[in-house]
């Protein structure tokens, strides 16, 4: 499943970057958000290599429940689709944008990848295990390492979102008192701190499950957590919630090994 997941994620990146480094028109979504033929093809693209290669296991993507296409009996287990995460960023130019695929079983990410083409980095997590993915100029799979989330030692580096930075975020930083804040867009965030280059990332605005699944499960893998401000672990297949729409997140924490900073 997760060479099929890489083969996915990197086809779709060839597509994104054929609209990046084109003329690109850009349309509103329904909750104000951008979309683009990029996050339009590459979901197309990833669906359809998914449901031929996994009939039987249901998906989940961004840009289908934005059209109001109603996801089915998820069952447990799932996969969640982000096309292009990171589409403010793509539109602006910026490389931050990701291509995310992930598999939840029991409410949990299980396998995922993370791919930003324009940048060339490249993740992969299954359970117990995390990859760093090198990717040849044919786009094909040149290499791998494995790699680790770090133990944390105060003053922590920080991955802040770009283009979400809330009062909430700052007011935590200060908390901390970090030494580095790195601000980086989409799921990247995740993957750095799998990848042992930073400590925490808290998000205290909005996200969607497509948004987080893929890099929590690389972090996952990695050895790091995700749980909610509360201490609980941020689950996955939130249906017929009281006060949000289906698969929102609430506000969480992200960390690798982080002892003696007050996180929760």
């Amino acid at each position: 499943m997760l060479a099929v997941f890489e083969r996915l994620a990197l086809d779709a990146g060839r597509v994104i970057m054929e609209v990046f480094h084109s003329k690109m028109s850009v349309e509103e979504k329904a909750d104000c958000s951008p979309v683009t033929e990029a996050d339009r093809a590459a979901e197309k693209l990833i669906l359809e290599g998914l449901r031929a290669e996994f009939p039987d296991i249901p998906c989940v993507a961004e840009e289908e429940a934005s059209e109001g296409i109603e996801a089915p009996a998820l069952g447990r287990a799932f996969f969640l689709i982000d096309p292009l995460d990171g589409t403010k960023e793509f539109v602006k130019g910026n490389a931050d944008f990701t291509v995310n695929i992930a598999l939840i079983r029991g409410d949990v990410p299980e396998i995922g990848v993370v791919y930003a083409p324009c940048s060339g980095r490249f993740f992969s997590g299954r359970p117990g295990r995390a990859e760093t993915i090198a990717v040849g100029d044919d786009l094909t799979i040149a290499g791998r390492r494995k790699i680790a989330v770090r133990d944390g030692q105060m003053p922590l580096t920080i991955v802040a979102s770009r283009s979400h930075r809330t009062p909430e975020t700052d007011a935590f930083i200060r908390k901390i008192e970090a030494a580095e804040i790195v601000s980086v867009g989409s799921s990247l965030k995740f993957c750095l701190l799998a990848a042992g280059e930073a400590d925490v990332y808290p998000r205290f605005s909005r996200t969607m499950e497509w948004d987080t699944a893929a890099g929590d499960a690389i972090l996952r893998a990695a050895g790091g957590t995700t749980k909610t401000t509360d201490g609980k672990p941020l689950i996955y297949g939130k249906r017929n919630q009281a006060h949000d729409a289906d698969f929102a997140n609430p506000s969480f924490i992200a960390t690798g090994r982080v002892s003696g900073a007050p996180l929760f």
